[in-house]
């Protein structure tokens, strides 16, 4: 009888004990989900020589996944919204390096290379599909061609001519605030070849004092008028802060295409010239104009890159 009882005993205290380690085991398991809990639950203390493993970072790129779904779907609604016939490439992210540039062949001037005098160049060495939309002078502020650029997300850089734009600061401050930048294209935009140092470099140096005092920088690339330049225009480029004069391959209108080099084809890193005009000097408008240039780069396979970020 003794032995039954203590017996009976016995599985008692092991039931007890046994209940007891389950307690503990809950509150150890309650204690390691506080612990996760706090911070933001996203860290969880390694084990000995092991590095802390981290939640935000697969966060941060479903976030980012999350960013360029919507982007692109934004890019869809705006491609319909505009009448492209396809959306338009996504750019591709900033070179990790950008490319050496040299001028053209054929498009030296004397002492070119000696006197360090800025590149001249029509096309960007770059494997990328990419084109490069620029935009001359100023002289049409057409409201609806700012607003397609903005939901279309396509960038461009603008070449101002000071007399054009002399009283419209506010479209161009709108532009510049959208992430376009401005750049010199002279104060007043005259054939630079001929002319002497002197007048080439009050257009080019009066230009850039203008864009400072206008849009609070003084612009690095400087393109000629009707893309004609001499020795001295160089000269006074350099003088007055420039490091680049982009040309262009291809030039786009409301109506048809030019091209210097033949073909009819968009080349890699190609830039294309434009203009601000309006159906008083074009056959359409800014917006037509866009259609045309984004109907044939995408068309091609090509994306618009952002000239600034290949310089």
């Amino acid at each position: 009888m003794r032995a039954v009882v203590q017996n009976d005993k016995s599985r008692a205290s092991g039931r007890a004990s046994a209940g007891v380690r389950i307690i503990l085991a809950v509150l150890v398991l309650a204690a390691i989900a506080s612990g996760c809990a706090q911070d933001g639950g996203d860290e969880v203390t390694p084990a000995g020589g092991q590095q802390p493993l981290d939640a935000p970072p697969a966060r941060a790129l479903d976030s980012y996944a999350t960013k360029l779904r919507a982007a692109h779907a934004a890019r869809v609604a705006a491609a319909h919204r505009w009448g492209l016939r396809r959306t338009p490439a996504a750019a591709p992210p900033a070179p990790a390096k950008k490319p050496r540039m040299r001028t053209r062949k054929g498009f030296e001037v004397d002492g070119h290379r000696e006197l360090d005098l800025p590149p001249v160049f029509t096309r960007v060495p770059t494997q990328d599909k990419v084109v490069f939309l620029t935009i001359d002078d100023g002289a049409e502020k057409d409201p609806a061609f700012l607003r397609m650029m903005s939901d279309l997300d396509v960038p461009y850089s603008a070449f101002l001519t000071g007399y054009l734009v002399r009283n419209d600061t506010p479209y161009f401050r709108k532009m510049q605030s959208r992430g376009v930048v401005l750049h010199n294209h002279t104060l007043n935009h005259p054939n630079l070849r001929g002319l002497s140092y002197r007048k080439q470099k009050r257009e080019i140096c009066g230009m850039q004092r203008y864009m400072e005092g206008r849009f609070g920088e003084r612009p690095t690339l400087f393109r000629p008028p009707y893309g004609s330049y001499d020795r001295s225009t160089l000269k006074a480029a350099k003088k007055c802060g420039i490091a680049y004069v982009p040309l262009w391959n291809e030039e786009v209108f409301a109506d048809h295409w030019e091209y210097r080099d033949g073909g009819r084809k968009l080349h890699p890193g190609d830039i294309v010239l434009t203009h601000f005009r309006g159906r008083d000097q074009w056959k359409g408008t800014m917006a037509d104009m866009i259609r045309r240039f984004l109907n044939k780069v995408t068309a091609q396979g090509y994306a618009v890159g952002r000239l600034e970020d290949y310089l």
